[in-house]
């Protein structure tokens, strides 16, 4: 606890408001009054306004088919946090631009970063999903960390892992067909080749998670505990008419 300091005329440091005095060696009860910490304010918004709790950004990063968007389903289920997945950009940069062109990989990123810092600004807890590959300029993660950390919030990264045996038995999955996801075997075998003889920028990990050992639910329930997520109420989508 801090420690109060001496002022002039009020013996033995005890805290006073203003008007209530006490002699040296008065050591009665000080009235109820509000308590005074030497703790800082919290930050500053650009507008003046100031930070509450920090708003929290869970970043699930890892491989092709190592689980990110079904365990990012179920921390959102179990938080209330929403889940911005990167396939949402990704799939609608797609319609406009191949993969990995300038324009595609200059937009990708431009989007991410300014939802990151829209949400931060609003205080909006989320949960993202990340598959570091070659298209993705070094030093992502930490450009996505100091935009987070500009509005006073907290990114936690959580690297999810998979064997390759259960990865290449979990690629050809139907359920991978709902976005545009790496989804045949001989081109993740490809590009595990490609990953092996160029060197991968990997985002970080403060608590890494076994999908092929925790299943969807536990690894959430992990990542909830170990980050102590509070249970957040945010609407998202339409307004109810």
């Amino acid at each position: 606890m801090a420690a109060f300091p001496k002022s002039a005329g009020h013996g033995g440091g005890i805290p006073t408001r203003p008007g209530d005095r006490r002699e040296e060696g008065d050591h009665r009860p000080v009235p109820e009054f509000a308590s005074i910490v030497e703790n800082p304010p919290p930050p500053e918004r650009a507008d003046g306004s100031r930070y509450s709790d920090p708003m929290d950004l869970v970043f699930l990063h890892g491989p092709a088919a190592s689980g990110k968007l079904t365990v990012g389903r179920e921390l959102a289920r179990l938080t209330g946090m929403p889940l911005f997945h990167n396939h949402l950009v990704v799939d609608a940069l797609l319609a406009l631009f191949p993969f990995g062109s300038p324009e595609f990989v200059q937009l990708r990123e431009e989007y991410w970063l300014r939802a990151f810092a829209a949400a931060a600004s609003a205080d909006r807890s989320f949960i993202f999903t990340f598959a570091p590959e070659q298209t993705v300029p070094a030093g992502f993660a930490q450009r996505a960390l100091s935009t987070v950390g500009a509005s006073a919030g907290r990114v936690h990264f959580v690297a999810l892992q998979v064997s390759s045996d259960e990865q290449e038995r979990r690629i050809e999955n139907a359920d991978r067909k709902q976005f545009n996801k790496l989804s045949q075997l001989d081109t993740l075998r490809r590009i595990r080749a490609v990953e092996k003889a160029e060197e991968i920028d990997v985002p970080p990990a403060d608590l890494t998670i076994d999908t092929a050992t925790n299943s969807p639910a536990e690894a959430a329930r992990v990542i909830r505990d170990r980050f102590e997520l509070p249970r957040v109420e945010q609407s998202v989508g339409y307004p109810a008419l």
